[in-house]
Protein backbone atom coordinates (compact mmCIF):
# COMPACT_ATOMS: atom_id res chain seq x y z
CA UNK A 1 0.00 0.00 0.00
CA UNK A 2 1.19 3.51 -0.70
CA UNK A 3 0.28 7.08 -1.56
CA UNK A 4 1.66 8.25 -4.87
CA UNK A 5 1.90 11.66 -6.50
CA UNK A 6 2.15 12.16 -10.25
CA UNK A 7 5.17 14.35 -11.13
CA UNK A 8 5.38 13.71 -14.89
CA UNK A 9 7.07 16.73 -16.50
CA UNK A 10 7.41 18.58 -13.18
CA UNK A 11 10.20 21.22 -13.44
CA UNK A 12 12.77 21.01 -10.64
CA UNK A 13 12.09 24.62 -9.61
CA UNK A 14 8.48 23.71 -8.82
CA UNK A 15 9.59 21.45 -5.96
CA UNK A 16 9.64 23.62 -2.84
CA UNK A 17 11.34 22.82 0.47
CA UNK A 18 10.23 25.26 3.16
CA UNK A 19 9.06 25.26 6.79
CA UNK A 20 5.59 26.57 7.66
CA UNK A 21 4.81 28.22 11.02
CA UNK A 22 1.13 27.21 10.85
CA UNK A 23 1.92 23.60 9.91
CA UNK A 24 4.45 23.45 12.75
CA UNK A 25 1.86 24.84 15.18
CA UNK A 26 -0.56 22.17 13.95
CA UNK A 27 2.06 19.48 14.59
CA UNK A 28 2.74 20.88 18.06
CA UNK A 29 -0.99 20.90 18.86
CA UNK A 30 -1.23 17.31 17.64
CA UNK A 31 1.59 16.30 20.01
CA UNK A 32 -0.26 17.99 22.88
CA UNK A 33 -3.55 16.29 21.96
CA UNK A 34 -2.01 12.85 21.35
CA UNK A 35 1.11 12.56 23.56
CA UNK A 36 1.00 8.78 23.23
CA UNK A 37 1.95 9.16 19.56
CA UNK A 38 5.11 11.03 20.52
CA UNK A 39 6.96 9.35 23.40
CA UNK A 40 10.10 11.31 22.53
CA UNK A 41 8.30 14.60 23.29
CA UNK A 42 6.95 13.53 26.67
CA UNK A 43 8.86 16.19 28.60
CA UNK A 44 7.72 19.02 26.32
CA UNK A 45 4.08 17.93 26.12
CA UNK A 46 3.83 17.48 29.89
CA UNK A 47 5.41 20.84 30.69
CA UNK A 48 3.47 22.75 28.02
CA UNK A 49 0.10 21.20 28.84
CA UNK A 50 0.66 21.86 32.54
CA UNK A 51 1.42 25.54 31.91
CA UNK A 52 -1.60 26.23 29.66
CA UNK A 53 -4.23 28.64 30.88
CA UNK A 54 -7.32 26.52 31.69
CA UNK A 55 -9.48 28.59 29.38
CA UNK A 56 -7.09 28.09 26.47
CA UNK A 57 -6.80 24.37 27.21
CA UNK A 58 -10.58 24.08 27.15
CA UNK A 59 -10.83 25.89 23.82
CA UNK A 60 -8.17 23.60 22.35
CA UNK A 61 -10.29 20.62 23.36
CA UNK A 62 -13.26 22.12 21.50
CA UNK A 63 -11.33 22.13 18.21
CA UNK A 64 -8.97 19.20 18.71
CA UNK A 65 -10.26 17.13 15.82
CA UNK A 66 -8.51 19.62 13.53
CA UNK A 67 -5.15 18.37 14.82
CA UNK A 68 -5.84 15.59 17.31
CA UNK A 69 -5.95 12.02 16.05
CA UNK A 70 -5.35 13.15 12.46
CA UNK A 71 -4.13 16.26 10.67
CA UNK A 72 -6.52 18.64 8.94
CA UNK A 73 -5.38 20.30 5.72
CA UNK A 74 -6.41 23.69 7.11
CA UNK A 75 -2.91 24.04 8.59
CA UNK A 76 -1.50 24.17 5.02
CA UNK A 77 -3.70 26.79 3.29
CA UNK A 78 -0.95 27.80 0.83
CA UNK A 79 -1.53 24.46 -0.93
CA UNK A 80 -5.04 25.50 -2.01
CA UNK A 81 -4.04 28.93 -3.36
CA UNK A 82 -2.55 28.93 -6.85
CA UNK A 83 -0.82 32.29 -6.50
CA UNK A 84 1.40 31.21 -3.56
CA UNK A 85 3.66 29.07 -5.74
CA UNK A 86 3.57 26.47 -2.99
CA UNK A 87 5.30 28.78 -0.51
CA UNK A 88 4.01 28.98 3.08
CA UNK A 89 4.07 32.25 4.98
CA UNK A 90 7.23 33.35 6.75
CA UNK A 91 5.32 34.05 9.98
CA UNK A 92 2.27 32.60 11.66
CA UNK A 93 0.36 35.80 10.86
CA UNK A 94 1.15 35.42 7.16
CA UNK A 95 0.02 31.78 7.21
CA UNK A 96 -3.20 32.75 8.99
CA UNK A 97 -3.81 35.44 6.38
CA UNK A 98 -3.58 32.71 3.74
CA UNK A 99 -6.04 30.63 5.74
CA UNK A 100 -8.47 33.55 5.75
CA UNK A 101 -8.37 33.57 1.94
CA UNK A 102 -9.88 30.08 1.61
CA UNK A 103 -13.57 30.25 0.75
CA UNK A 104 -16.04 28.81 3.25
CA UNK A 105 -16.80 25.64 1.30
CA UNK A 106 -13.13 24.77 0.91
CA UNK A 107 -12.38 25.56 4.55
CA UNK A 108 -15.30 23.55 5.94
CA UNK A 109 -14.61 20.58 3.69
CA UNK A 110 -10.95 20.56 4.76
CA UNK A 111 -11.85 20.93 8.44
CA UNK A 112 -14.28 18.02 8.43
CA UNK A 113 -13.02 15.66 5.73
CA UNK A 114 -10.56 13.59 7.77
CA UNK A 115 -12.66 12.77 10.83
CA UNK A 116 -16.17 13.36 9.60
CA UNK A 117 -16.25 12.08 6.01
CA UNK A 118 -14.86 9.02 4.25
CA UNK A 119 -13.93 10.38 0.82
CA UNK A 120 -10.70 12.30 1.37
CA UNK A 121 -8.85 11.49 -1.84
CA UNK A 122 -12.05 11.16 -3.88
CA UNK A 123 -13.15 14.73 -3.27
CA UNK A 124 -16.85 15.48 -3.21
CA UNK A 125 -19.33 18.18 -2.31
CA UNK A 126 -18.96 20.33 0.77
CA UNK A 127 -21.25 19.64 3.75
CA UNK A 128 -22.29 23.28 3.38
CA UNK A 129 -24.10 22.55 0.12
CA UNK A 130 -24.81 18.81 0.12
CA UNK A 131 -27.37 17.34 2.52
CA UNK A 132 -25.90 13.82 2.54
CA UNK A 133 -22.37 15.10 3.15
CA UNK A 134 -23.74 17.25 5.99
CA UNK A 135 -25.61 14.32 7.53
CA UNK A 136 -22.52 12.11 7.42
CA UNK A 137 -20.27 14.81 8.88
CA UNK A 138 -22.63 15.41 11.81
CA UNK A 139 -23.14 11.69 12.41
CA UNK A 140 -19.44 10.99 12.60
CA UNK A 141 -18.79 14.08 14.73
CA UNK A 142 -21.50 12.89 17.15
CA UNK A 143 -19.80 9.50 17.44
CA UNK A 144 -16.71 11.31 18.72
CA UNK A 145 -18.44 13.04 21.57
CA UNK A 146 -20.48 16.15 22.39
CA UNK A 147 -17.60 18.60 21.95
CA UNK A 148 -16.92 17.55 18.38
CA UNK A 149 -20.62 17.37 17.59
CA UNK A 150 -21.13 20.90 18.88
CA UNK A 151 -18.10 22.21 17.00
CA UNK A 152 -19.20 20.63 13.72
CA UNK A 153 -22.72 22.02 14.14
CA UNK A 154 -21.39 25.52 14.82
CA UNK A 155 -19.00 25.33 11.88
CA UNK A 156 -21.74 24.29 9.49
CA UNK A 157 -24.20 26.85 10.83
CA UNK A 158 -21.88 29.88 10.82
CA UNK A 159 -18.52 29.28 9.09
CA UNK A 160 -17.25 32.91 9.29
CA UNK A 161 -17.79 33.11 13.05
CA UNK A 162 -16.07 29.78 13.73
CA UNK A 163 -13.20 30.63 11.39
CA UNK A 164 -12.61 33.88 13.30
CA UNK A 165 -12.77 31.89 16.54
CA UNK A 166 -10.14 29.44 15.23
CA UNK A 167 -7.82 32.27 14.18
CA UNK A 168 -8.04 33.84 17.65
CA UNK A 169 -7.34 30.45 19.20
CA UNK A 170 -4.21 29.94 17.11
CA UNK A 171 -3.03 33.49 17.84
CA UNK A 172 -3.49 32.82 21.56
CA UNK A 173 -1.43 29.64 21.19
CA UNK A 174 1.34 31.71 19.65
CA UNK A 175 1.30 34.06 22.62
CA UNK A 176 1.06 31.25 25.17
CA UNK A 177 3.83 28.93 23.91
CA UNK A 178 4.35 28.77 20.16
CA UNK A 179 6.33 31.99 19.73
CA UNK A 180 9.06 30.48 21.91
CA UNK A 181 8.81 27.13 20.14
CA UNK A 182 9.08 28.72 16.69
CA UNK A 183 12.03 30.84 17.76
CA UNK A 184 13.76 27.65 18.88
CA UNK A 185 13.05 25.42 15.86
CA UNK A 186 12.75 27.73 12.86
CA UNK A 187 16.49 28.02 12.18
CA UNK A 188 16.92 24.25 12.24
CA UNK A 189 13.90 23.70 9.97
CA UNK A 190 15.07 26.38 7.53
CA UNK A 191 18.54 24.82 7.44
CA UNK A 192 17.05 21.40 6.73
CA UNK A 193 14.92 22.84 3.91
CA UNK A 194 17.96 24.62 2.39
CA UNK A 195 20.04 21.44 2.55
CA UNK A 196 17.43 19.35 0.76
CA UNK A 197 16.91 22.07 -1.84
CA UNK A 198 20.66 21.96 -2.52
CA UNK A 199 20.54 18.18 -2.87
CA UNK A 200 17.65 18.60 -5.33
CA UNK A 201 19.58 21.18 -7.33
CA UNK A 202 22.81 19.21 -7.57
CA UNK A 203 21.74 15.55 -7.42
CA UNK A 204 18.11 15.47 -8.54
CA UNK A 205 14.71 14.64 -7.09
CA UNK A 206 15.41 11.00 -6.27
CA UNK A 207 18.36 11.90 -4.04
CA UNK A 208 16.44 14.74 -2.38
CA UNK A 209 13.54 12.42 -1.56
CA UNK A 210 15.97 9.86 -0.12
CA UNK A 211 17.12 12.58 2.27
CA UNK A 212 13.51 13.21 3.34
CA UNK A 213 12.76 9.63 4.41
CA UNK A 214 13.47 6.04 3.34
CA UNK A 215 9.68 5.78 2.96
CA UNK A 216 9.65 8.39 0.15
CA UNK A 217 10.98 7.30 -3.23
CA UNK A 218 10.83 8.35 -6.88
CA UNK A 219 9.36 5.81 -9.27
CA UNK A 220 11.10 7.21 -12.35
CA UNK A 221 9.57 4.86 -14.98
CA UNK A 222 6.08 5.95 -13.89
CA UNK A 223 7.06 9.55 -13.10
CA UNK A 224 5.61 9.55 -9.62
CA UNK A 225 6.63 9.99 -6.01
CA UNK A 226 5.70 6.98 -3.87
CA UNK A 227 5.20 7.28 -0.09
CA UNK A 228 5.14 3.94 1.71
CA UNK A 229 2.09 4.06 3.99
CA UNK A 230 -0.55 1.67 5.28
CA UNK A 231 -3.13 3.37 3.06
CA UNK A 232 -3.94 3.92 -0.58
CA UNK A 233 -4.12 7.34 -2.17
CA UNK A 234 -2.99 9.39 -5.10
CA UNK A 235 -2.59 13.01 -6.08
CA UNK A 236 -0.97 15.12 -8.75
CA UNK A 237 1.69 17.80 -8.74
CA UNK A 238 0.88 18.86 -12.29
CA UNK A 239 -2.64 20.26 -11.94
CA UNK A 240 -2.58 23.78 -13.47
CA UNK A 241 -5.79 24.70 -11.66
CA UNK A 242 -3.99 24.81 -8.30
CA UNK A 243 -0.47 25.44 -9.57
CA UNK A 244 2.09 22.94 -10.82
CA UNK A 245 4.42 21.77 -8.07
CA UNK A 246 4.86 20.01 -4.75
CA UNK A 247 5.88 21.33 -1.33
CA UNK A 248 7.88 19.44 1.31
CA UNK A 249 7.63 20.80 4.86
CA UNK A 250 10.10 19.81 7.60
CA UNK A 251 8.76 19.49 11.14
CA UNK A 252 10.48 19.03 14.47
CA UNK A 253 7.32 17.57 16.06
CA UNK A 254 6.44 15.06 13.37
CA UNK A 255 7.98 11.68 14.16
CA UNK A 256 6.60 9.03 13.75
CA UNK A 257 4.17 10.69 11.32
CA UNK A 258 4.93 11.25 7.67
CA UNK A 259 1.86 13.10 6.40
CA UNK A 260 0.83 13.55 2.77
CA UNK A 261 -1.72 16.13 1.64
CA UNK A 262 -3.13 14.73 -1.59
CA UNK A 263 -6.70 16.02 -1.60
CA UNK A 264 -8.34 16.89 -4.90
CA UNK A 265 -7.97 20.58 -5.70
CA UNK A 266 -4.91 21.07 -3.46
CA UNK A 267 -1.23 21.19 -4.35
CA UNK A 268 0.37 18.06 -2.79
CA UNK A 269 2.41 18.48 0.36
CA UNK A 270 4.68 16.03 2.19
CA UNK A 271 5.12 16.94 5.88
CA UNK A 272 8.19 15.07 7.08
CA UNK A 273 10.00 14.82 10.44
CA UNK A 274 13.55 16.13 10.52
CA UNK A 275 14.71 13.54 13.06
CA UNK A 276 13.56 10.41 14.83
CA UNK A 277 14.27 9.57 18.48
CA UNK A 278 16.32 6.60 19.47
CA UNK A 279 14.17 3.46 19.51
CA UNK A 280 12.93 2.25 22.88
CA UNK A 281 14.43 -0.80 24.50
CA UNK A 282 13.03 -4.20 23.50
CA UNK A 283 10.05 -5.79 25.25
CA UNK A 284 10.08 -9.37 26.49
CA UNK A 285 10.02 -12.07 23.84
CA UNK A 286 6.83 -13.61 25.23
CA UNK A 287 5.00 -10.28 25.21
CA UNK A 288 6.10 -9.44 21.67
CA UNK A 289 5.18 -12.92 20.43
CA UNK A 290 1.67 -12.89 21.90
CA UNK A 291 0.87 -9.45 20.50
CA UNK A 292 2.38 -10.04 17.08
CA UNK A 293 0.23 -13.16 16.76
CA UNK A 294 -2.80 -10.89 17.13
CA UNK A 295 -1.42 -8.67 14.37
CA UNK A 296 -0.54 -11.50 11.98
CA UNK A 297 -3.70 -11.09 9.91
CA UNK A 298 -3.36 -8.49 7.10
CA UNK A 299 -6.86 -7.13 7.75
CA UNK A 300 -5.96 -6.40 11.37
CA UNK A 301 -2.85 -4.55 10.20
CA UNK A 302 -5.07 -2.42 7.95
CA UNK A 303 -7.40 -1.86 10.90
CA UNK A 304 -4.49 -0.63 13.00
CA UNK A 305 -3.79 2.07 10.45
CA UNK A 306 -7.19 3.57 11.23
CA UNK A 307 -7.28 2.81 14.96
CA UNK A 308 -3.83 4.31 15.60
CA UNK A 309 -5.10 7.74 14.58
CA UNK A 310 -8.54 7.98 16.13
CA UNK A 311 -11.36 5.97 17.64
CA UNK A 312 -13.79 4.19 15.33
CA UNK A 313 -17.10 2.45 15.77
CA UNK A 314 -17.58 -1.02 14.34
CA UNK A 315 -19.81 0.37 11.60
CA UNK A 316 -17.29 3.03 10.61
CA UNK A 317 -14.50 0.47 10.32
CA UNK A 318 -16.73 -1.80 8.24
CA UNK A 319 -17.45 1.06 5.82
CA UNK A 320 -13.80 2.14 5.66
CA UNK A 321 -12.46 -1.38 5.09
CA UNK A 322 -15.26 -2.70 2.87
CA UNK A 323 -16.07 -5.70 5.08
CA UNK A 324 -19.06 -6.69 7.20
CA UNK A 325 -19.64 -5.45 10.74
CA UNK A 326 -19.52 -9.00 12.20
CA UNK A 327 -16.13 -9.54 10.56
CA UNK A 328 -14.87 -6.27 12.06
CA UNK A 329 -16.14 -7.39 15.48
CA UNK A 330 -14.21 -10.65 15.24
CA UNK A 331 -10.97 -8.87 14.41
CA UNK A 332 -11.52 -6.31 17.18
CA UNK A 333 -12.07 -9.11 19.68
CA UNK A 334 -8.66 -10.60 18.81
CA UNK A 335 -6.91 -7.25 19.20
CA UNK A 336 -8.72 -6.54 22.46
CA UNK A 337 -7.84 -9.95 23.90
CA UNK A 338 -4.17 -9.20 23.19
CA UNK A 339 -4.47 -5.94 25.13
CA UNK A 340 -3.90 -3.77 22.07
CA UNK A 341 -7.18 -1.83 22.13
CA UNK A 342 -8.80 0.81 24.26
CA UNK A 343 -12.59 1.10 24.16
CA UNK A 344 -15.00 3.70 25.49
CA UNK A 345 -18.69 4.35 25.17
CA UNK A 346 -20.19 7.61 23.84
CA UNK A 347 -23.94 7.27 24.26
CA UNK A 348 -25.03 4.48 21.93
CA UNK A 349 -21.62 4.34 20.23
CA UNK A 350 -18.69 2.14 21.31
CA UNK A 351 -15.40 3.60 20.11
CA UNK A 352 -12.29 1.46 19.60
CA UNK A 353 -8.76 2.81 19.43
CA UNK A 354 -5.30 1.29 19.29
CA UNK A 355 -3.35 1.68 22.52
CA UNK A 356 -0.23 3.20 21.00
CA UNK A 357 1.66 3.02 24.30
CA UNK A 358 1.33 -0.76 24.21
CA UNK A 359 2.10 -0.96 20.49
CA UNK A 360 5.20 1.17 21.02
CA UNK A 361 6.61 -1.70 23.04
CA UNK A 362 6.55 -3.81 19.89
CA UNK A 363 9.17 -1.55 18.42
CA UNK A 364 9.46 1.82 16.75
CA UNK A 365 9.34 0.28 13.27
CA UNK A 366 5.80 -1.02 13.77
CA UNK A 367 4.64 2.18 15.45
CA UNK A 368 6.10 4.33 12.69
CA UNK A 369 4.46 2.13 10.07
CA UNK A 370 0.92 2.46 11.44
CA UNK A 371 1.25 6.17 12.22
CA UNK A 372 3.13 7.23 9.07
Amino acid sequence: MSVWIDVAGLPAERTVFSPSPLAELGAALHALAEPGHHPGLHGWTTATAGALDPGLADRLCDADFLWGPTFSDVTMPFAALADTGGQPGATLTEDLDLLDRLDDELFVNAALEINCTSGYCRGGPSPLVDAEARRLALERATARGPRQADFAQRLLADPPAVRAWIRRLLEDCEQAFFADVWQRVRVHLAADARHKAEVLRHKGLAEALAEVSPAVTLDEPRSRIVVDKLSHGHGTAVDPAVGVGITLLPTSFGWPHLSVLHAAGWRPVIHYPVAAPEPAGPASVALVESRLEALAHPMRIRMCRYLARTAYTTGELAAALGISAPEVSRHLAVLKKAGLLQTRRRGRYVLNQLDVRVVARLGSDFLEGVLR
